[in-house]
Parts: structure tokens; sequence; C-alpha cells
């Protein structure tokens, strides 16, 4: 099967990173029970990075996934590893404390270290490019990005980040339509799915047992052990890891009620041979709408733009058409770009854009919700769930201990609010 046929059921068009990944590893669908240490849901990052370092410690390990390995967030995102966790440190610091906010910051960075060191222990081309910036599309944001370097340095021990006024945003990003910006040097970009790929094949050589196509249709426990039903077969486990992430769907409830799933969209344009101008010094960028318009230039030179959301689990019949629109509303000499390859996926979303980390029953633990800032985390916790059922580090605490609420209104009701009020936001965004 080649990543060229390979449509997804769960995500919409064919990716730039299938089309330049090389061959996926294929693994088989379950067929039959079985009894394993450790069952996960979920072959993302955070499900085979646990499952990796299980195996690699001699623990039987058994992960499923409804799809192909990298069909979801994990393998179709913007690629972008920023710094911290979602919120800036010092917002955090206002509704955590300095020093919880210190200790999560600090936790980013070795999940940044952690990524760095595992792409290279496994000989896996990243197509690293350093280089972040993030920048503002109001005037009146001035005085928040300059404070962030300086806190970053001061507060944070981080001496990568630097305000660019806006002559300088404008001449880095190649485009007028931003007044300033932080220009952050101590991370940068990557290739995801190639990530995702290579975490797939040192998974299976530590001795993972890996299945492709398999859904979990449920979870239980029964005398003790976790029991995870699909379609031809069961899994009895003595603990369990959930890792669906946007894709919970019905599978386990509280799950489902603290992390909510909204549709991401991104398109590749041709190369921008002819467009020197624009990302002259190969950053990856993220602004400062609640809507969040983030890309970057490829390794081959195109633009890898993605900005449109969607609240609903419906995909646009036009993925390009409203990509081109936000190109050309920053880049207007783009207005006419191919658009060569446009895809979509899921993020899974918390009301405070924190992770959820929980034991959702007993021997059941549940981690999702990075809120489109789970490059580094996802990775990471996939490691910390690892070490804390091998005794290695409780590390993982600092994030089971966040206050994570769930989304009002209900298993009926919560995806209508949740439309309503982002939509709310998303205007503010044009004002």
């Amino acid at each position: 099967m080649t990543n060229e046929a390979w449509q997804s059921p769960i995500a919409p068009g064919i990716s730039w990173y299938q089309a330049t990944a090389g061959e996926r590893p294929e693994f088989p669908a379950l067929d039959g029970s079985l009894k394993t240490n450790v069952a996960i849901v979920g072959g993302g990052y955070t499900g085979l990075q646990a499952a990796y370092n299980l195996a690699k410690a001699g623990a039987s390990v058994t992960l499923i996934d409804g799809c192909r390995f990298g069909d979801g967030a994990s393998g179709r995102n913007g690629g972008q590893l920023g710094t911290g966790q979602r919120w800036w440190p010092e917002e955090l610091e206002e509704k955590i404390g300095y020093e919880r906010s210190k200790a999560l910051f600090d936790m980013a960075e070795r999940a940044k270290r952690h990524l760095f060191d595992f792409a290279e222990s496994n000989a896996i081309d990243i197509e690293y490019v350093p280089g972040q910036m993030n920048v503002a599309h109001k005037p009146g944001y001035k005085r928040a990005y300059y404070e962030n370097a300086e806190i970053a340095a001061l507060r944070y021990d981080y001496p990568h980040v630097r305000f660019m006024d806006e002559e300088e945003t404008r001449e880095r990003l190649g485009s007028k339509r931003y007044y300033c910006g932080v220009r952050d040097m101590g991370t940068g970009h990557i290739h995801p799915l190639k990530l995702l790929a290579g975490l797939a094949k040192a998974a299976h050589e530590a001795g993972a047992g890996l299945f492709e196509m398999t859904r979990a249709t449920s979870i239980r426990r029964v005398g003790g052990k976790t029991l995870v039903d699909t379609a031809k077969g069961t899994i009895k486990a003595d603990h369990a890891l959930i890792a669906c992430n946007g894709h919970i769907g019905n599978l386990e409830p509280i799950t489902a009620s603290h992390v909510m799933p909204i549709r991401s969209f991104i398109g590749a344009t041709a190369p921008l041979d002819d467009y020197p101008a624009v990302l002259p010094g190969g950053e990856a960028v993220a602004d400062s709408r609640f809507v969040v318009r983030y890309f970057r230039k490829s390794k081959d030179g195109r633009l890898l733009f993605g900005g449109r959301e969607a609240y609903t689990a419906d995909n646009p019949l036009d993925i390009s058409r409203h990509i081109r629109r936000q190109i050309a509303e920053l880049y207007p000499a783009l207005k006419n770009i191919e658009i060569t390859h446009a895809w979509g996926g899921t993020v899974g979303i918390t009301l405070p854009r924190q992770p959820f980390v929980r034991e959702v029953m007993p021997g059941v633990t549940s981690i999702g919700g990075y809120s489109g800032h789970g490059v580094m985390l996802s990775n990471y916790c996939g490691k910390l769930f690892a070490d804390q059922l091998l005794g290695r580090s409780e590390e993982l605490r600092l994030l089971e201990s966040l206050n994570i609420p769930p989304f009002p209104g209900g298993a009926r009701m919560r995806a209508p609010l949740l439309f309503l009020a982002l939509s709310w936001f998303a205007l503010r965004d044009k004002f």
C-alpha cells in the first residue's frame, strides 16, 4: 500500500508529509485475543513512545490503533516544536504561580531535549530546522511581546528569545501584516511523519506488539485486569494507556468530557523559488490569533500553511480554497500560487489548553488534550508514562496535578457549546 494511495477515514487529503516521508512501516490488524502487561490504545507519539520505552525495559506491550500510525495529529500536524507549554510562562504564572509555572517550563525543555536525543539515537532524519517566530497581528500587543523576551531570559533561564520590532518582523516574514514578534532560536520545526514512522520502527524493534486498523470498541475492568475489546479479539492487560487524544469518541467518557476534537487544515504550495522574500531565514511562524495561523517553509522550499479550523466533524469540500485565501492575506503575491497538497486532521483541546493526564479507572491512564502544542509534549508524556509504570520517575504527576475541568453541557450539548464559544473568539480575531 503506497502512501499516495492511502486515504485515511479519519483525516482528509494526502499530506505533503505522506508524499515525502517514504514508505511507512505497516503492521497487521489484531486477529484474536491475547494477554499482555500493558495495553495501549492509540498509535500516535504518546502511545508509541510509551510502547517503545516499556518494551525496551522488557515489559510485554500491545498497542492498537483504529487506522494507520500517523493518520492522527502526530503525522499530520504543523511540525512546530515551540517552547514551554501552550501558554506563555508569564500567563501560566498568573494562574498557578511561579514555582509550578517554572516546573512546567523546565519539563517542556526536557521534552525538547528528549525528542532530539531520541531522533539522534535512532538515526531518524526529522528534517529539523532551527528557529520559530511568534508574531502579533495587532499593534497593541507590542508591550506583551517585548516583556515575553525579557521574562524568558530573566525568570525562566531561557536566553534564546529576542524581541523583534515591526521593521524586523516584516523583513523576516516577508509580510507587512504583522506588527512585532519574538524570535526563538532555541527551538524549530520538523517533519512530523518522519518522526512518527521512525518511532513506530523503533517500538517494533524494541519488541512491542503493534497492530494497525484495529479499533478499540470498549475498555473495562474485570477481576483486577483491564480488558480492551476489538472486533476480532480482546486484549487482557495489567495496565492500560488511552492515548487517543481527539479521537476518543465514545470509548471512555471521562476523557471524552475533558478532551474535545477540533479540525485543523494545512496546505502546501508549490516551491517558492520566485519568492525569496518569504521567510528568508527558514523559521517557523505562529501568530497571535485565537485561531492561530501557523506556517513555515519545507525542506524543498514550499510554504506549509495552516490556520483554518472547523468545530464539527465535517470536512470542507475544498480545503485549498480556504488556505489560499489566508495565504493571500499575508502574502498578496502568492494569491494565485498552486496548492499542491491540502489536508486536515483532528486536534484534541482542553478548556485551559493544558494536557489532560488522569487515571480514569483503576490501572487505566488517559493522556491527551495537547491543544496544538503536542509535538514535544506528547512524545515526552509517553516516555513519562512508561517511566512511572516502571518506577523510574514520578514526573508525570506534575501534569496529573493540573486542574483540567470538563467541558460544560454534557455529552449532547458539549460540541454545540464549544462551536459557539470558539466561533466567538475567532470573530474577535478580525477586530
